[in-house]
């Protein structure tokens, strides 16, 4: 019998013990040392709450709405691939998970899911309305990357989250030392056979992740690829792997409708800062003219409080969704977001804020913890 889980590491140790070694490793490891992994979680402890007191958090709202739609929390889940290792039901169970919670999940171009099977499992289930995007990628092969979107579109999905940090797959030892591909009997479904080619084949010095990437993924893509696929789309698009004001600004010179300040879950370059770190910096760049979102390091619901004083709009999961559909599948991840809802509402009460609205940057202060030791 499993022993009770209490916060996410709870839920990855246990996930650890259940998945095959090649597998925790892919969804754990980031690039090279793996010193941004490590930071991206570290990097919350930097921050300190300084909270309000006697305001009657006797009811506290998480509710938020991200890219007009309303969601039950500022808590989103993060386009990660291959969902079924983790679960035979893989990516639909976490969709059904999203929607009981009523919050959105970006979908991985790179699931073990179609499209259309992720979308059917989130509207036939029971919930609170939760919302569906799609994460892309831009292949070398652009008629491929339109009937993506397109699929997107006619499946009812919201809006596109462009990956803009992958013109190449970042160096990940861990699945170079394991020979890293996808096992043979699950599939890339929203592509035909040409590109599964990872899951076949021996990869001697390399992943077949990266050999897949270097083959497919287009890494000549620039900012008028943007207005490409604007031009192309009526979904809004989000612009997924910005770490700087500068290229925060460019794109919205570009006309995208939000930022997700993102490393990849730091497994692309290893030395760029924790996403928390730059946030303020892409907010204060962005001013105001469109929502800015982070993901990378989320483990508690202090966390995402953090985040959210610091100007984001809503934060999006990866590691911790995986680790609850590895431990008991679509109640797994529920139980995930579940946690981080109570501990949210919790911290928030505690710091006196009684919505969203009123989380604001004077609830938090940098502080060097290391300097007290």
């Amino acid at each position: 019998m499993s022993e009770l889980r209490v916060c996410v590491s709870d839920f990855e140790k246990e996930a650890k013990r259940v998945l095959p070694k090649t597998v925790y490793d892919y969804y754990r490891s980031g690039a090279d040392e793996q010193n941004t992994l490590a930071d991206n979680v570290a990097a919350f402890k930097r921050w300190c709450f300084l909270p309000r007191v006697l305001r009657d958090v006797s009811t506290v709202d998480l509710s938020v709405s991200v890219l007009g739609h309303n969601l039950s929390m500022p808590i989103c889940v993060a386009a990660t691939a291959m969902q079924r290792m983790a679960h035979p039901d893989g990516e639909t169970a976490t969709a059904r998970a999203c929607q009981a919670m009523g919050t959105g999940m970006m979908l991985s171009s790179w699931a073990t899911s179609t499209i259309e099977e992720v979308m059917s499992a989130m509207t036939t289930s029971p919930g609170h309305g939760g919302v569906m995007w799609m994460q892309l990628y831009i292949y070398k092969d652009r008629e491929l990357t339109l009937s993506l979107v397109r699929r997107a579109e006619e499946a009812g999905y919201k809006a596109l989250f462009v990956t803009v940090d992958t013109p190449y797959l970042g160096r990940r030892w861990d699945d170079m030392r394991n020979g890293f591909k996808l096992p043979s009997h699950l599939s890339m479904s929203n592509f035909q056979t040409a590109f599964l080619a990872f899951s076949e084949g021996n990869y001697d010095k390399d992943s077949g992740l990266a050999v897949y990437v270097a083959n497919a993924i287009d890494p000549s893509i620039c900012w008028d690829d943007i207005t490409w696929l604007k031009k192309h789309t009526h979904l809004p698009i989000i612009v997924k792997g910005v770490l700087n004001g500068q290229d925060a600004v460019q794109a919205l010179n570009y006309g995208v409708d939000g930022i997700l300040v993102s490393n990849h879950g730091a497994r692309q370059l290893d030395g760029v800062p924790a996403t928390l770190d730059v946030l303020e910096e892409v907010v204060g760049a962005v001013q105001g003219r469109c929502d800015v979102y982070m993901d990378g390091g989320v483990r508690r619901g202090t966390d995402v409080l953090k985040a959210l004083a610091l100007g984001a709009k809503a934060v999006f999961l990866g590691r911790p969704v995986l680790w609850g559909l590895a431990c008991q599948g679509e109640q797994g991840v529920t139980e995930v977001l579940e946690l981080l809802k109570v501990e949210l509402r919790l911290a928030m009460a505690l710091a006196g804020c009684r919505s969203v609205s009123e989380v604001s940057r004077s609830l938090v202060r940098r502080v060097d913890f290391t300097s007290r030791m």
